[in-house]
């Protein structure tokens, strides 16, 4: 059974789109309405800065075409924490912020670490205990994405496994690239677009982004994101790929 395959960028505010993504006499209120039927997800990373009123989630959804689904960036004050046993409360108030208003449009959670996090098993574990299943009778999805070489270990493999979240698939050079299968679904991060370029990725890289998204689709549903990099590319790259599939 083949999983959906979701492609997308990370936001929709980005002024150096104007022109190159986004007609140049588009109002900005509909920056979203035009980029959620270009694309099939959209990362929102607002979310990891600050926190939404319910309205706004409500109004995200009623912008957006059925089929389009969101990821979102969990808070900052639930991951960048020396102890993240302790983040219970910070989580249960990122979640009850107002994600249930996304209905179905409601994606999974990337939970980042930053790049000095290392792995200490009895901590994520602690952590991934923390993650809640559902919200408001939807179902979560979790995934983790970590920026230190000591998460390339086993023991945290299985312990996504055993929590069954997936860990994000970074494309960067300077952070560990993990393609482990721990969850029912794939999410991935790509980074390395080129402003030269201009659909972000030669024609030969994107060929074989996509047999690998359609490999990742054979084990459940896939989101894949055009991050940073030369991000004025990042909208062209992720089209690219969605043609190619």
């Amino acid at each position: 059974m083949t999983g959906k395959i979701h492609i997308g960028i990370g936001g929709w505010t980005f002024e150096p789109w104007r022109g190159v993504f986004y007609p140049e006499d588009l109002t900005q209120k509909r920056e979203l309405e035009f980029a959620s039927r270009k694309l099939t997800s959209i990362e929102i990373n607002g979310t990891y800065y600050s926190s939404f009123k319910p309205a706004s989630w409500a109004k995200w959804r009623a912008e957006t075409p059925d089929g389009f689904v969101f990821a979102m960036k969990a808070s900052r004050f639930c991951t960048n924490r020396k102890v993240l046993a302790d983040a219970g409360e910070s989580i249960q108030r990122y979640v009850s912020q107002g994600l249930v208003e996304l209905g179905d449009r409601l994606g999974p959670i990337n939970w980042q670490f930053m790049a000095t996090k290392k792995f200490d098993p009895e901590d994520i574990e602690a952590f991934l205990k923390l993650l809640p299943r559902e919200v408001g009778k939807l179902p979560l999805r979790h995934a983790i994405e970590v920026r230190h070489d000591s998460f390339k270990d086993e023991r945290f493999y299985d312990l996504c496994r055993k929590y069954k979240v997936a860990i994000v698939y970074a494309q960067d050079e300077t952070f560990p690239e993990i393609d482990e299968p721990t969850a029912d679904f794939t999410y991935a991060r790509l980074m390395g677009a080129e402003e030269k370029v201009k659909t972000g990725y030669k024609p030969a890289d994107l060929d074989k982004w996509a047999k690998r998204a359609k490999a990742w689709a054979k084990k459940g549903d896939t989101f894949i994101y055009f991050i940073s990099g030369a991000k004025v590319r990042n909208p062209a790259a992720a089209q690219a790929l969605i043609e190619r599939l």
